[in-house]
């Protein structure tokens, strides 16, 4: 949301804004740009009828004072995604959906996109190199690519974000059941991405991984006017700790690695080719991109050690960054650790999917807070709940973060790589200050 208000503001609209609680980095932002509220909280009295529309944000509760006092003003009320759309009606949208690589692809897509030139709007979910913030809206662009999340799209819209954007270009990158606060079975989950496929506006297209079951089914629908085309895992090779895509004959070696990566890398290049960039000009932009922010993001490293963070925390997602690692340095010791923060990851019927997810990792480390279950009114787990769901007999369970990283400060980091997963932060560890330590 506050991404959305810098962009706005320079824009040139009149950009005002309210929330209960406002952390860094959107406070420095705010501030940097004059956006930031002076007061805390909420105040009716800046809810008039000289306001153009109110955009709300999906943390909004239904009983929110200024949303109250806006209805009854019946003041234009946005959801987020809603007003993406309203700015984007007359752009070609590029919308990025699938359970996981979303953010990759969008960030791949948008640094290719700036290596060639190419001016697009967009918005995306993470922090990446070279854009200062996270969406961007302008009169002259003539794309704009979106991050189509498929959680919902606010307090008083139960539509899953993605419904939304009505794309010309969609993409469909994994499908694995995740959200199950709001999807409690897999087949209500999949529904959501026929539907996304049917909001493809006519004669649009779908590129979709051919490598997913689930997707392959998806993309079998009966659009006769959609132009679907697949992708999959493009031909490279692993030598000394980097990975190159070939294409004719040709290596270009990448700063990111894993089949993941490439399965990503793949979808934005397919992309990409639409919007009428060559392989060999995506494939000469892609070798800079460096990832986006928490994406298998190298914190620190030595000559015999390497600390990486990752936004993981659905299972589909661990297997993957885990076996990434793993197959980049094959010769050393890979701890895996990830933090149980989710409302799924942390609900008892949903932790069986996470058997077999750290099947590649030498050490596997769970960790969970009490507190944070208790905060989200769930039924509490056990660290025999967690190992059973796992199903892997040496996991080491915590619940308790000082003594995770009193543990892991204690091993041996020799020809030993520290892969850190989690949505949240281990309760309040500093990913670069522990790295340090570590190697």
């Amino acid at each position: 949301m506050h991404n959305l208000a810098i962009a706005l503001h320079l824009k040139g609209y009149n950009v005002s804004g309210s929330d209960d609680e406002i952390f860094d980095p959107a406070k420095s932002r705010l501030k940097k740009y004059g956006l930031m509220p002076k007061t805390i909280g909420w105040n009716t009295e800046k809810i008039t009828e000289d306001l153009d529309a109110v955009i709300l944000g999906m943390h909004a509760r239904k009983d929110n004072p200024e949303l109250l006092k806006a209805q009854e003003l019946g003041l234009k009320i946005y959801s987020f995604p809603e007003f993406l759309y309203e700015q984007s009606k007359e752009k070609i949208r590029i919308v990025i959906g699938g359970s996981h690589g979303k953010t990759s692809i969008t960030a791949m897509i948008l640094h290719v996109l700036k290596e060639n030139n190419i001016a697009c709007d967009y918005m995306i979910g993470a922090q990446l190199e070279g854009f200062e913030v996270m969406v961007k809206l302008t009169d002259e662009a003539h794309y704009m690519v979106l991050e189509g999340d498929e959680y919902l799209t606010s307090p008083i819209d139960p539509r899953p974000k993605f419904h939304v954007y009505k794309p010309d270009i969609a993409l469909i990158n994994g499908i694995a059941w995740d959200h199950i606060n709001v999807f409690p079975t897999f087949s209500t989950y999949v529904e959501q991405f026929r539907i996304f496929v049917e909001q493809i506006t006519p004669n649009g297209r779908l590129i979709y991984y051919s490598g997913d079951e689930e997707v392959n089914r998806v993309a079998q629908n009966d659009r006769l006017d959609l132009l679907s085309i697949p992708y999959g895992i493009p031909e490279h090779t692993i030598e000394d700790g980097i990975t190159s895509i070939v294409f004719k004959e040709k290596a270009y070696p990448l700063r990111v690695f894993g089949k993941h990566n490439l399965q990503n890398i793949s979808g934005a290049r397919t992309v990409c080719g639409c919007m009428g960039i060559s392989n060999e000009k995506f494939l000469t932009a892609i070798q800079s991109f460096a990832g986006a922010s928490k994406r298998l993001e190298l914190v620190a490293q030595s000559d015999h050690t390497a600390v990486y963070k990752d936004f993981a925390h659905a299972p589909s997602k661990l297997q993957a960054t885990v076996k990434a690692v793993k197959e980049q340095f094959p010769n050393r010791t890979l701890v895996a650790c990830m933090e149980l923060h989710t409302f799924s990851s942390l609900t008892q019927e949903f932790l069986n999917e996470y058997k077999g997810a750290f099947d590649a990792a030498d050490t596997a480390i769970v960790y969970f807070n009490p507190h944070t279950i208790a905060h989200k009114k769930l039924p509490e787990i056990t660290v025999e709940m967690v190992k059973e769901a796992f199903a892997r007999k040496d996991i080491e369970v915590f619940n308790d973060s000082q003594k995770l990283q009193e543990y892991l400060l204690g091993k041996s980091w020799k020809d030993a790589n520290l892969l850190l997963m989690s949505s949240g932060n281990f309760d309040g560890l500093d990913e670069g200050d522990f790295a340090k330590k570590v190697i």
